[in-house]
């Protein structure tokens, strides 16, 4: 098959299309990692966009199901340099174009990834349209360029609604009891808190604070997830009626949903951070991290003052990292300390932290 991949500032590139004959809309965004596609394709944090990853080689070790971070591919699009069309490794039970097709997710090869991610890192990102078909002709090219364009912008869009949990759970466990508030939650962030035998309720991202509270937590946790963090309304308000009755923790959105409800501000960054080598500096401690992210919104390190204290921030451009009120005992993190896939420098600080 055919793709085109369109821009909305009238970029128009054509490639090798595979995975599933179809279109997909959303922001084009790139994560820098080597490994890890399995995990990403499948992290709820990406819905709403079309990925790109900058590595030029993807599925050489194919795809096992062992390190799905939920139900299934979350991406609406997938964009490489070369696509492996032979994956080797004893895990894998098939190919990655095998596991595209079967979600249905459309997917680009055999364009120049470079200059994309150049031109995003330069002009910020954009929204984009990707169509694969079997034949992709200037008609299909105007229709694409045109559907890129007029798509509504991420911050209009709910996606935490796309992706939560449908129904509350329960994962028994023998130690404190979280609360997790589910916008878009990833499966190793649960993995971590159940290794550390705790009893975690998670909640649908839209739940009413009473049904939260008759869970009786000792802790509640909000997760990471997708889009503006504005549209998190309903965990807002959750946080404003827990705030200083039981300790606060946030990862990714989380931490954006937390400060926004206690009168902070975000705002939508350049081009974001996606991958697995982002360094974070502790102020306290003096020590860098390299960490795990996924996220295109920050908080506005202007807006906490009097609010929150500034605990962590990126080495690269300044943003904010980390933020912490002792008053009202919350903890957050703007990175992964789960990880998936990514180093693991934070994940014992972050959730011993919690589990304590």
């Amino acid at each position: 098959m055919k793709a085109i991949l369109a821009l909305e500032d009238g970029t128009v590139v054509e490639g090798e299309g595979w995975g599933a004959e179809g279109t997909a809309l959303g922001e084009l965004v790139f994560a820098t990692p080597f490994t890890g596609y399995e995990e990403a394709l499948t992290d709820p944090s990406y819905k709403g966009q079309i990925l790109m990853l900058t590595y030029p080689l993807i599925g050489n070790y194919g795809v096992s199901g062992a390190k799905f971070q939920s139900d299934g591919i979350k991406v609406e699009g997938f964009v490489v340099r070369e696509k492996c069309e032979f994956p080797s490794y004893y895990e894998s039970t098939r190919s990655i174009e095998d596991f595209l097709r079967e979600e249905g997710v459309p997917a680009i090869s055999e364009i120049d990834t470079r200059m994309l991610t150049i031109k995003t890192r330069r002009y910020g990102t954009m929204k984009a349209c990707l169509k694969v078909a079997e034949d992709c002709g200037e008609e299909e090219k105007a229709k694409t360029l045109e559907l890129a364009r007029t798509q509504p912008d991420i911050s209009e869009l709910d996606l935490i609604e796309q992706v939560t949990c449908a129904e509350p759970y329960r994962i028994e466990g023998k130690g404190k009891r979280i609360a997790v508030i589910d916008l878009g939650v990833k499966r190793n962030i649960l993995k971590n808190l159940a290794e550390r035998n705790l009893d975690v309720f998670v909640f649908p991202a839209n739940t009413a604070e009473s049904e939260v509270r008759g869970s009786e937590p000792d802790a509640l946790l909000l997760s990471n997830g997708p889009g503006d963090p504005k549209q998190g309304r309903n965990a807002m308000s959750v946080v404003k009626d827990f705030a200083g009755e039981v300790p606060i923790f946030g990862i990714c959105l989380g931490l954006q949903i937390i400060a926004l409800a206690l009168g902070c501000d975000t705002y939508k960054l350049k081009f974001g951070h996606r991958g697995a080598n982002q360094p974070v500096k502790d102020l306290k401690s003096g020590r860098v991290y390299i960490t795990a992210q996924n996220h295109g919104f920050a908080v506005d390190k202007d807006s906490m003052d009097g609010i929150a204290d500034l605990t962590q921030i990126n080495a690269n451009d300044d943003t904010v990292e980390g933020v912490e009120n002792a008053y009202l005992g919350i903890k957050c993190v703007q990175y992964h300390p789960e990880a998936s896939p990514g180093p693991w420098d934070t994940e014992k600080m972050f959730f011993d932290d919690l589990a304590k």
